[in-house]
């Protein structure tokens, strides 16, 4: 069983070729990343994170993403890089610290009164569109259009500072307004946790290992994310893959059930 995030990359890439992360997202959208490809976005977005950005542990990464395959990447990337993983929903945060690196596809939430980025902090903006080559939009000054920087690290991954088991690795809400706290050492054993929140768990998530090929249905909003997170992990962790439903595809899906039957049989989902 992997014990670290190094480890979960490895088990992607033991078997490059196999699908790990498929992605339906809104007006039919379908990406699907081998472990080869999924391992190459996570060591070229942690280049970034560690040679531009100065991501070590101790930095804190605020995590502005919808539940989505880039979600994913940015949050594996992160921990590679050592660093700590904020999940939020707009400019609050739960950390106990101001964000360094803001990544964000919503860069006008973060943007102060005078329409200046924050003082503290490095801000990221990404595209979500599968074929974006950068971001379509006003980029805010000195902001970082991550759809046109990322291509430009290399493939694999370069020096990062050796991870801090004792640091932290996320926080993110909890529905009862408090905040969860884990460090590197519990990343992947509260994943694999035995009592998961309900507010926190995508339909037809159950504890401990996952195998095979599962199909995870999102919730939007900042406890959505950290649910797509615990869950991947835990899959990836029994040498799993994941397909990942965008809420509303989830719902149109689940609303037709032979269409649901469809996709279970094309994508060979063995947990559903």
């Amino acid at each position: 069983m992997p014990a670290t995030i190094h480890d979960i990359l490895r088990t992607l890439t033991a078997d490059p070729g196999r699908p790990r992360l498929t992605w339906y997202g809104p007006d039919g959208e379908r990406i699907e990343l081998s472990g080869a490809v999924l391992a190459n976005w996570v060591s070229k977005t942690t280049n970034l994170l560690a040679e531009e950005l100065d991501a070590e542990p101790g930095t804190v990464v605020a995590l502005d993403l919808p539940p989505h395959w880039r979600t994913l990447v940015w949050a594996l990337s992160a921990w590679q890089a050592g660093a700590e993983v904020d999940v939020v929903d707009g400019q609050g945060t739960s950390s106990e610290r101001p964000a360094d690196v803001v990544v964000t596809a919503t860069p006008g939430a973060w943007l102060g009164p005078d329409g200046r980025r924050p003082a503290r902090g490095d801000l990221v903006v990404v595209s979500l569109p599968a074929l974006a080559r950068r971001y379509d939009g006003d980029l805010p000054a000195g902001a970082i259009d991550a759809a046109s920087a990322v291509m430009t690290y290399a493939d694999t991954l370069g020096y990062v500072t050796p991870t801090d088991p004792g640091s932290a690795a996320l926080t993110a809400p909890r529905a009862d307004g408090s905040a969860l706290h884990v460090t590197h050492a519990d990343l992947l054993p509260w994943a694999l946790e035995d009592t998961l929140e309900s507010d926190a768990a995508p339909h037809g998530d159950e504890a401990g290992p996952t195998p095979a090929r599962s199909l995870v249905r999102t919730t939007d909003g900042a406890i959505g994310t950290a649910a797509l997170l615990r869950t991947s992990l835990r899959t990836w962790s029994a040498d799993g893959s994941v397909v990942v439903l965008a809420q509303d595809t989830a719902r149109a899906i689940d609303a037709d059930p032979d269409r649901l039957a469809r996709l279970v049989a094309t994508e060979r989902i063995t947990h559903a």
